[in-house]
């Protein structure tokens, strides 16, 4: 998993020149989930059941790293909770301005978390995407690994997602579909890196 992510850190300086510098660190936790995360400042953690039960490749694993180090480098962690503190000023003036009791507010707040939250994130997802898949190319890891990984989680999920339009991530269908779209730039990155 280091071995990987210090290959794609190299490539950060394509998104931002200050970011190979950073102080990278990535951490697998032994957990059967299947997920991974980052934290602001490039903090990443993946479980360990994401490798494991999806039996990923190094270029799989290329483009799930590449996904967690774009939202540190588009900082989408620090812009999510910009949006978060701007929505809830915004719904307790409201609130005060209109007379809105309790029970409003939280109408309020759970509007917006169902229907814009999500819609932002699922944007942050989509970048976090693009950019991954353009890292990953640039270490020299297959792009089109990033198709056969949704594949898998699509598998493994076993259609127990909500539907796009409530979830804060693109449907993988919907990842597949981009990553076809974004084939044809990113190959030619991928074929220059080896």
């Amino acid at each position: 998993v280091r071995n990987i992510a210090s290959r794609l850190e190299t490539q950060t300086r394509v998104f931002r020149a200050d970011a190979p510098g950073w102080k990278w660190e990535v951490n697998v936790i032994t957990s059967d989930e299947l997920n991974a995360f980052c934290m602001p400042g490039g903090k990443i953690m993946v479980y360990s059941g994401l490798i494991t039960q999806l039996d990923l490749t190094d270029a799989e694993l290329a483009n799930v790293l590449g996904h967690e180090i774009a939202h540190a480098l588009r900082e989408h962690v620090r812009e999510q909770m910009s949006q978060a503190m701007v929505a809830q000023g915004v719904i307790d003036v409201g609130a005060a301005v209109f007379g809105l009791g309790n029970t409003s507010t939280s109408a309020a707040g759970a509007g917006y978390q169902a229907l814009l939250a999500t819609r932002f994130s699922r944007t942050d997802e989509s970048e976090a995407d693009r950019i991954g898949l353009e890292l990953a190319a640039r270490a020299g890891y297959d792009p089109r690994a990033g198709i056969t990984l949704w594949q898998k989680m699509t598998s493994a999920s076993k259609g127990g997602k909500p539907p796009e339009f409530l979830s804060s991530h693109p449907a993988d269908a919907s990842r597949v579909e981009q990553i076809q779209e974004l084939l044809p730039i990113v190959m030619p990155l991928y074929v220059a890196a080896r």
